[in-house]
């Protein structure tokens, strides 16, 4: 059952789990992602994952609802204009990503709480490096990010669009 904030966005939408799972994949045993991190399940990145282990997928839903929730909260308390639902889930699946330090001190948000919506949205693209480096799979996952922010395409029919790279995972 969806949770509601008080502007009634949703706080962890069952669309924003499933795009969550499109963008990340699944790995039930950890990995280090590109830039050397240990991760687990939907792109889980805590000082907790334990190398060797194997997590349920119970565990993994688990650890992806509570990630989101929490992401999202942080992504609420720090906007200070309103925002949809749409950039809320963007901005939700950015944070999970970048982590919300990143987000809370980013020039997007800056942009967003002038009340330029369209131009922090655009900022996403921004955000397509990894140890310095132009990723492809960013760039792809910051377009998908920066669509549901904008508005222009559902989790459904952008998640279509995706691209997997065969390792379970989908962009980054």
């Amino acid at each position: 059952m969806a949770q509601f904030n008080r502007l009634g966005i949703t706080v962890v939408s069952a669309a924003l789990l499933a795009a969550l799972t499109q963008l990340e994949g699944t790995r039930y045993v950890p990995y280090e992602d590109i830039v050397n991190v240990w991760t687990v399940c939907q792109g889980y990145a805590g000082k907790d994952v334990v190398k060797g282990r194997t997590y349920s997928p119970a565990e993994c839903k688990a650890l992806a609802e509570s990630q989101l929730a929490e992401k999202g909260a942080e992504v609420l308390r720090c906007t200070k204009v309103d925002i949809s639902q749409n950039e809320y889930d963007a901005y939700t699946l950015f944070a999970y990503n970048v982590g919300t330090t990143a987000f809370c001190n980013s020039s997007l948000l800056k942009k967003l709480n002038q009340g330029d919506h369209v131009g922090a949205c655009n900022g996403l693209l921004a955000w397509r490096y990894a140890g310095g480096k132009e990723v492809r799979g960013l760039l792809l996952r910051r377009e998908f990010e920066r669509k549901i922010c904008l508005g222009e395409g559902k989790f459904s029919s952008l998640a279509a669009d995706s691209q997997e790279y065969g390792d379970g995972s989908a962009y980054v």
